[in-house]
């Protein structure tokens, strides 16, 4: 984006983070989580290029997005890749601003160990390591995390609850307690609580069509819920991540589009008939159930989504960026909460503030100001697909 569209699109520009960033922050950060098998020989020209506009993190998987057989090349070449990523920014082809966060998806323990003895100095642009399967069980993989940190770096961990002992209910709310506990124990490490409904879903021979949300498959949607009921609570600051979204290709529409009109009516009357080109060209590139769900997560107090394809990191990161209206109810909260009232009038006095159930919101508000920035009074996410911006 120019200087020019940054001005024109935000009341508050985002700021600048990387793996230093402090905790609080940088685990509100990480918007669309592009997932990039480990044996993809491109990832480092990729990166280094730029290719992928907007792209704030990513996730190298060598796990299920590969074949067993697959593993010894995939471990060497992930080696090389970083090594290469690392190379470009002590050589100054890229910049280290440029860098999104990088994460490991692991199988193992020792396949932390493996990596970093091999990666040697160029593991310092590694953020951290995905943790797949989850279980109260697995405290081998934090351990391990917080001995390296002792010696070779810092990284963090993100477990992905997506275990039978959760999803089945006879067993999901002790086991859920059970991981709390243990990610309590090594709380400064953790920096997401990924979901992974995609096993979840195959446990019960589900997969979700383009056309609906994660909501709708009920039998998972209880299971977000009690996901969220116990590590979205006030006294906790984990922050509970989306899961995937498979669809990345229209292929046809069976039910009407449920992409609301508004939007693109409402954004901008000098656009003209480009409102209605606009809102074909996300239905037909980026399919609007993506949409929806992003916006569903967010109503449900998560943050971050995992992503199989560029195209959707731009969707993703604009429904992130913090609304002007809801930015002014945040600040006006948290200035208010001195003791001296309990509510007060929103700025656009369509709404109440009340200071103590809202704080908590407000806060969070706050933190997506920072990684995602503050769009002006007359601009939402339709913004960033317009040509003069975005294109």
């Amino acid at each position: 984006m120019t200087k020019e569209g940054l001005e024109a699109t935000f009341f508050k520009a985002p700021e600048f983070f990387n793996k230093e960033t402090p905790r609080a922050i940088l685990s509100h950060a990480l918007g669309a989580s592009l997932y990039m098998p480990g044996t993809r020989e491109t990832i480092a020209p990729d990166i280094i290029s730029n290719k992928y506009r907007g792209l704030a993190s990513t996730v190298f998987c060598l796990e299920d997005s590969i074949g067993d057989a697959e593993v010894p090349f995939a471990e060497e070449n992930l080696t090389k890749q970083v090594q290469d990523i690392y190379n470009s920014i002590e050589n100054q082809q890229l910049e280290s601003f440029e860098l999104p966060l990088i994460f490991i998806r692991v199988r193992d323990p020792e396949q932390i160990v493996r990596l970093i003895e091999r990666m040697e100095d160029s593991s310092k642009i590694v953020t951290g390591f995905v943790f797949p399967k989850f279980t109260s069980e697995s405290y081998r993989y934090f351990e391990t995390i917080k001995s390296l940190n002792q010696t070779t770096g810092f990284f963090y961990g993100m477990p992905i609850i997506e275990s039978t002992e959760v999803i089945y209910r006879e067993s999901r709310f002790r086991e859920l307690m059970d991981i709390k506990g243990l990610l309590d124990t090594y709380h400064d490490l953790v920096l997401n609580v990924r979901i992974g409904a995609t096993d979840f879903s195959g446990y019960y021979g589900i997969r979700r069509g383009p056309d609906v949300t994660i909501y709708d498959i009920t039998v998972i949607r209880d299971c977000i819920s009690d996901i969220i009921n116990i590590f979205s609570r006030f006294e906790s600051d984990y922050v509970v991540s989306g899961p995937v979204w498979e669809y990345f290709s229209n292929g046809g529409r069976v039910l009407k589009p449920q992409l609301r009109k508004s939007p693109f009516e409402q954004f901008h009357d000098n656009l003209g008939n480009n409102r209605t080109k606009i809102r074909s060209q996300l239905l037909n590139k980026y399919v609007d159930g993506l949409i929806r769900e992003v916006i569903l997560d967010k109503e449900n107090g998560i943050i971050g989504k995992t992503i199989i394809h560029p195209s959707h990191i731009i969707p993703v990161q604009s429904l992130y960026i913090v609304g002007y209206e809801e930015y002014l109810d945040a600040l006006s909260i948290i200035e208010n909460s001195n003791g001296l009232q309990g509510v007060t009038k929103s700025h656009y006095t369509n709404k109440m503030n009340e200071m103590k159930p809202h704080y908590n919101w407000a806060q969070k508000i706050l933190l997506r100001a920072k990684s995602y920035g503050v769009f002006h009074e007359q601009h939402n996410f339709i913004s960033l697909f317009t040509e003069d911006v975005y294109l």
